[in-house]
């Protein structure tokens, strides 16, 4: 991962997650093993280490890291998500916003205390600052997808929370 010494305006993150979005579909999906624990056993109010999230079927990992223009206490994070068919994220926040992109596949984006949305290929998803949620793979083909965190810099970008319906 490659950390950026200078802030990234916000129109530029934008244009950049559109761009990686389209070279990710086109290049292929991309996965490797982590070092972080098992988030199929981590204690909900558990941080996950900055190397990402992996569990059996889904995986993440950052893959761009820069502060935010205008303010010291905030960076930017991009995240590579692969989800096998049948598998899900855990249930998780993050201490900031979330919004991302579905490159390959289909999921069902699960938000404690909101409807269930699907969120296929080619189409884009949002959570606020502490918004319990969840990604599940609902198709027949593995999922892609970028996420982009906006998160208080120096605090666990997730922290795993306990299974809800």
């Amino acid at each position: 991962m490659k950390q950026y010494p200078y802030p990234l305006s916000l129109t530029l993150l934008a244009a950049a997650a559109a761009l990686l979005a389209g070279c990710a579909a086109s290049v292929g999906a991309q996965t490797a093993p982590t070092t972080a624990p098992s988030a199929s056993t981590a204690p909900a109010g558990t941080p996950v280490p900055a190397a990402g999230v992996s569990r059996p079927g889904f995986d993440s990992k950052p893959i761009y890291t820069a502060g935010v223009s205008g303010d010291e206490q905030k960076e930017v994070v991009m995240i590579s998500v692969a989800i096998a068919p049948g598998a899900s994220s855990p249930p998780h926040t993050h201490p900031g916003d979330c919004v991302g992109t579905v490159v390959d596949g289909q999921i069902e984006l699960r938000a404690l205390g909101k409807d269930v949305r699907r969120v296929q290929a080619g189409e884009a998803f949002g959570n606020t600052r502490g918004t319990v949620h969840q990604f599940v793979n609902v198709g027949d083909k593995p999922v892609r997808m970028i996420t982009t965190l906006v998160v208080d810099k120096g605090k666990p970008r997730t922290m795993m929370q306990p299974d809800f319906k």
